[in-house]
């Protein structure tokens, strides 16, 4: 690596390194019709796209071995099983089936652009070993039927979810094969039996075809754009709800020698950060070190310089620091966790985060010369070696304190977590106040 601005997911028309778990996106309608049947020139259009995928990964994947994967024979057994798949849908499947035996968190493909939106009007994530809505849209259907935050989801479309296999769940209904409606089998956090529900998903027809830009922002909910930082103060506490690192490295600095200079103690709030830019990740880290220090070594096929941390000098931050996270936060997020950790600088609370750390490149394909087809795939090109010579990929951060909310919780908007993060720097906020600093806020869609 040669420490160059890399992106959770920038720009698309650029190879751009990142540092980042793969947030999958509500997408955007194909150009082709995924349910279609397949005609000769389409089958092997999806040939085109399966062999430059193995093109790129035989070419550039961190690992020569492939994990001890036959490369060629798993790539002859996708195309043996486009011949006889009976849609694009299916064809895009077997693609990205054949990524996904990698086991890699970061290399990923990405089917060709939507041109219409897929809202299912609920938020799900792991917590523990469970998973939960943790927010259903107002005037939804999936609230129209009766889905509320705090129910425990036992199955979607009969599979049951688990820590291991969720962000594979998100990546199939909400890239490869987004549906008009989804089932679900619930329980809610005083039932005595499980419900199922069967939602309506709400689609909305985009104007034209998108840019290769719009069409890989797309993929990661727009996060540059549409999330937003917040911020609170209780008493010599302040507060940093952090939801990405793909900002610019200058905004760390005016925060941190603006809003945050005169806390006595700063919380991270990192729970749901998917990562973001290593730039953005090293900056931050110098705020917290009294002299250059490495954050991370990177192993890939060539030498790359390691992540680092250039202190801040007089501007080093020397109050308390708390970090929270949780089975959402990803790549940048833990690895400033875990540097914070290794360097005895901050307490993490919360549940174990991700272990989703590999740094990979966002690689643009198209097809055809007159009538393009966008697609596209991110890599891994190294794997990244904290200093205590462990990898967070499979594993991820685990808190000092363990600590994460009940059903009962998230059904009341309570929020235990930062309330013990308060408690521990000396400060007293209940979890009913703690849960109303940073609500979640759906978009106009």
């Amino acid at each position: 690596m040669n420490n160059s601005p890399s992106a959770f997911r920038s720009s698309w028309p650029l190879r751009t390194v990142r540092c980042s778990f793969v947030i999958l996106a509500i997408l955007t309608l194909s150009t082709f019709a995924f349910a279609q049947s397949l005609d000769r020139l389409q089958r092997e259009r999806a040939k085109d796209m399966l062999n430059a995928v193995k093109g790129e990964i035989k070419k550039n994947y961190y690992d020569p071995t492939f994990h001890g994967i036959d490369l060629d024979a798993r790539f002859k057994t996708a195309e043996d099983a486009i011949d006889k798949a009976t849609s694009l849908g299916q064809s895009f499947g077997i693609i990205a089936q054949a990524v996904l035996e990698l086991n890699d968190s970061h290399t990923t493909f990405y089917p060709p652009q939507r041109t219409a939106q897929f809202d299912y009007g609920v938020r799900w994530q792991m917590i523990g070993e469970k998973c939960f809505i943790t927010s259903v849209r107002p005037k939804s259907d999936a609230e129209k039927q009766g889905l509320k935050a705090g129910d425990e989801i036992l199955s979607i479309e009969g599979f049951r979810p688990n820590r291991k296999e969720i962000w594979k769940v998100n990546y199939y209904y909400y890239t490869l094969s987004p549906r008009t409606e989804l089932n679900f089998k619930v329980i809610g956090p005083s039932a005595k039996e499980p419900r199922e529900i069967t939602i309506a998903t709400k689609i909305t027809e985009l104007k034209g075809v998108l840019s290769l830009a719009d069409m890989f922002r797309s993929y990661e909910l727009g996060l540059d754009e549409k999330v937003k930082h917040g911020f609170a103060r209780v008493g010599r506490t302040a507060v940093w709800k952090m939801p990405t690192f793909s900002i610019d490295p200058a905004n760390i600095t005016n925060i941190m020698n603006g809003r945050l200079r005169d806390a006595s103690n700063i919380i991270f709030d990192l729970r749901g950060n998917g990562g973001g830019l290593v730039v953005t990740l090293e900056e931050l880290a110098g705020y917290f070190v009294e002299k250059d220090t490495k954050i991370a070594d990177l192993k890939g096929r060539k030498k790359m310089d390691p992540q680092m941390a250039k202190t801040k000098g007089k501007n080093v931050y020397h109050g308390n620091v708390v970090v929270l996270v949780d089975a959402n936060s990803a790549s940048a997020s833990e690895i400033f966790a875990r540097f914070l950790q290794i360097n005895e600088r901050a307490v993490v609370i919360g549940d174990r985060s991700a272990g989703a750390v590999m740094q990979s490149s966002s690689i643009p394909m198209q097809l055809g010369t007159q009538s393009i087809v966008p697609y596209g795939m991110s890599l891994t090109n190294a794997d990244v070696i904290m200093t205590d010579g462990n990898s967070l990929e499979h594993v991820g951060v685990t808190p000092q304190l363990f600590m994460i909310p009940t059903a009962a919780d998230i059904a009341a908007q309570r929020d235990p977590v930062l309330a013990a993060a308060f408690e521990l720097l000396g400060e007293k906020l209940s979890a009913v106040d703690a849960g109303k600093l940073f609500p979640y806020q759906w978009d106009d869609n």
